[in-house]
């Protein structure tokens, strides 16, 4: 189980867990229905939005497999006997007491939650829920129903992943813009938490744009709906049934709910999703700078007996501009204040995280600051981390337009090879353009060996240049290559 110390108030630490298992076409939307009204102090009704959002809520079994691992471990007697008649006594030339043995790993099954985002099968889920697992089955609210899942792309900054089923007419859930969302507001959690599947709890959107400890996403809707182990990946819904988050972490001194949740806004989801979708990975756009909230700033150098008036107490003071990068390059200097993007209001670091994590390298925005108090207004170009504006391609194995299998043992002893990938069919795609035909047997991909579906799904995210250069054999047996392009330039 993922887990983050984060401090949030003097003298009292609190434990962030995400809500890993027990043991652990771009997106679309129907139209949104109507909400369910109630006078101001009136009771909600929630039992439409949990009528509209339950059936898109799937539960998520991981399966990781047993495996044999070489382990290094401490022999203290190792370097005691060492023997210097070169081995006779059976011991080791002296290692500093390290050995190495291979010990089995047990196999491991963990649980969470999905929500279907799209009728073709799309479901979106946290990174944490499916990562290194080597089985995923997928199973329905309505029908109970399961499936397999392949994983299409996950993102561990984020902890966002979108993975897939072979199914239609699926009962994708109405995507809102969490944007919207205001403090205060009911909401429900739905999930499969404690192996208690088709649940929902409710309670009220209680922060956001809240930042939280670690490397991830630092823009969360914070909530006191009731979530636990197993919520991991589900769904925060608004009254109408509409979707504002996925559900990923809670704040709690026991690791259950005794505390806050945390859910990743659909702002976030949906840029991650059609990145993952468009390009294979998530697009990071890089302001270059360094900073915090100037109240923050303000209230340190007071501590230290300094009197500074910056103009405002809201805002992200620049501590820091990074060389080459895109603050740089509009003449960002320390000490400025950022108080607006695009024409909305930054308040505070999480709100201009929350702004950063749906731009892309190449994006323009327009950045309102203040310097010695005064107003200024520059337009900078985003850049990525390489200090470029140039997007990051992985391709999805779906651009091959191909079915394949492992080889069978028939054809392991007739074409005297150990293994290779069977191409089943050629749909149309990328191998089509280059000519891969019905039967052959891909043996390298970029000379890395082909034993497994994933070992190809590997190959194509991983490849360099865009380019796959495939080496195998033809059903007679003759050898053959094929040089595959990914990208239309």
């Amino acid at each position: 189980m993922k887990k983050i110390v984060k401090s949030f108030m003097p003298g009292m630490l609190m434990l962030v867990v995400a809500f890993s298992a027990a043991s652990c076409n771009k997106t679309q939307a129907a139209p949104s229905a109507p909400a369910s009204s109630a006078a101001p102090g009136q009771p909600v009704d929630l039992t439409y939005a949990a009528e509209k959002s339950l059936p898109s809520v799937v539960y998520i079994k991981s399966v990781i497999n047993s495996k044999v691992q070489t382990v290094e471990y401490s022999d203290p007697f190792e370097d005691f006997f060492s023997d210097p008649f070169g081995g006779f006594f059976g011991r080791g030339q002296g290692n500093n007491g390290k050995r190495q043995r291979q010990v089995q790993t047990p196999k491991r099954a963990a649980a969470g939650s999905g929500v279907i985002i799209s009728a073709d099968g799309y479901i979106v889920t946290n990174n944490h829920v499916v990562d290194g697992a080597d089985e995923l089955t997928v199973t329905l609210n309505e029908n109970s129903k399961e499936y397999s899942a392949r994983v299409i792309g996950a993102d561990k900054t984020t902890d966002l992943a979108l993975i897939k089923i072979d199914a239609s007419n699926l009962p994708a859930i109405v995507i809102a813009n969490s944007d919207d969302v205001k403090v205060g507001e009911w909401v429900l959690a739905v999930g499969n938490p404690l192996g208690l599947n088709n649940t929902v709890t409710a309670g009220i959107v209680s922060a956001k744009a809240r930042q939280m400890g670690g490397e991830g996403v630092t823009s969360m809707i914070q909530t006191d709906a009731a979530i636990n182990q197993g919520n991991s990946g589900g769904a925060l819904v608004n009254t109408r049934g509409e979707l504002i988050g996925i559900n990923a972490m809670l704040a709690s001194p026991t690791g259950s709910n005794i505390g806050y949740g945390f859910a990743i806004p659909t702002a976030i989801m949906n840029k991650v999703v059609e990145d993952i979708k468009k390009y294979g990975t998530v697009q990071r756009a890089m302001i270059g700078i360094r900073g915090g909230d100037v109240s923050n700033f303000v209230d340190a150098e007071k501590e230290k007996g300094n009197e500074v008036d910056m103009g405002t107490m809201e805002g992200i003071y620049i501590a820091e501009v990074t060389d080459d990068g895109a603050a740089a390059a509009a003449g960002l200097q320390k000490g400025d204040v950022i108080i607006a993007i695009d024409g909305q209001k930054v308040k505070k670091f999480g709100e201009l995280q929350g702004i950063m994590a749906q731009k892309r390298p190449g994006d323009k925005v327009v950045v309102k600051y203040l310097r010695n108090k005064k107003e200024n207004t520059v337009t900078l170009t985003l850049k990525n981390e390489q200090g470029t504006t140039k997007v990051v391609k992985n391709a999805d194995i779906d651009v091959l337009g191909i079915d394949v299998r492992p080889i069978t043992d028939s054809q392991k002893k007739q074409l005297e090879i150990s293994y290779g990938l069977e191409v089943l069919k050629v749909n149309g795609g990328k191998m089509k353009d280059a000519g891969v035909p019905k039967g052959f047997i891909i043996q390298t991909v970029n000379d890395t060996p082909m034993r497994t579906f994933d070992d190809l799904q590997e190959a194509v995210k991983d490849a360099k240049d865009q380019m796959l250069v495939i080496k195998g054999m033809y059903p007679t047996g003759k050898r053959g290559g094929f040089v595959v392009y990914l990208q239309n330039e």
